[in-house]
């Protein structure tokens, strides 16, 4: 939150969070063999693990695990594959690291499993619409969910976009993803919010966004903002995925400044030291 509003702090699963000092970094770590920026790198369970241990040691505050592929075009993963790709990693990544554990995934049987087994957040893309069961779930543990919006499913959402006002639509889109976390049981506290920048969006929709953040940040949530290595970013400065490392720093700078409190990225070694400098700058606070 921007200086001088009050801290969103919680407790889960022996970690707390306290937004609002500080940005988080939450490292994206694609255990499946098709995702858009780093496809089959980390399908292999000692790589996955490596990789983990690695964005740790370079400065991530939150590992997000994600079993299934959600780039514009994907097809859904059965739940038994999408299980098989998840529970090892969360199992290991829970007993040996010293972060959470996010996991990707708008299944709540997923999400059961992997919370049982000692993850600490759920990022659901679908903002809780896509499975029923996942607000019961998610209350059930009292686990911080991650609530992001998207238009469409990831098969069908880059087709043509469409928004009247695309700010005032995805934050009404995010209020019920609140309320209906809300009404299962979950403390509002532990809903953290995220507009899904190139989730059923065109690069318009995805600027007016991030240029319009403090109005997210109006419904009291924590705020997540992805950006990483983005479509958006490489049509505009005309740049393949592996090339995005600069365009991807400006965008999580205007991110914080906008008041993000995560930023999921791939890169977290650079991503850390532009973290290190908005959050002198936006908010007075020296990493250690």
């Amino acid at each position: 939150m921007e200086q001088g509003l009050n801290v969103l702090g919680f407790s889960y699963n022996g970690y707390h969070f306290s937004f609002g000092q500080r940005t988080y970094i939450m490292g994206v770590l694609n255990v499946t063999p098709d995702s858009f920026s780093d496809g089959g790198l980390y399908f292999d369970l000692d790589r996955a693990l490596e990789r983990a241990y690695s964005m740790v040691e370079a400065g991530a505050d939150i590992i997000d695990v994600g079993g299934e592929s959600t780039r514009p075009g994907s097809d859904p993963v059965p739940l038994e594959e999408e299980l098989r790709r998840v529970l090892p990693v969360v199992e290991r990544l829970a007993r040996e690291l010293k972060v959470p554990i996010s996991v990707d995934t708008y299944k709540a049987e997923v999400a059961r499993q992997a919370l049982e087994r000692g993850a600490t957040m759920i990022n659901d893309i679908t903002g809780l619409r896509a499975d029923p069961r996942m607000p019961e779930v998610v209350a059930r543990f009292g686990c911080p969910v991650v609530v992001m919006h998207i238009k469409g499913t990831p098969k069908n959402m880059q087709e043509n976009p469409t928004y009247e006002d695309v700010v005032a639509e995805v934050k009404e889109y995010l209020l019920e993803g609140i309320r209906l976390a809300v009404e299962a049981g979950l403390p509002r506290e532990k809903v953290i919010i995220d507009p899904g920048i190139g989730f059923g969006k065109t690069v318009d929709h995805n600027l007016e966004i991030l240029r319009r953040l403090k109005e997210f940040k109006a419904l009291g949530q924590a705020l997540l903002v992805g950006t990483s290595r983005k479509s958006f970013i490489g049509k505009l400065l005309n740049l393949p995925v592996n090339e995005r490392l600069l365009g991807t720093a400006a965008t999580v700078a205007l991110s914080i400044a906008g008041g993000a409190d995560i930023v999921r990225v791939h890169d977290v070694g650079e991503m850390k030291q532009v973290v290190q400098m908005a959050d002198a700058i936006v908010r007075g606070y020296h990493h250690g």
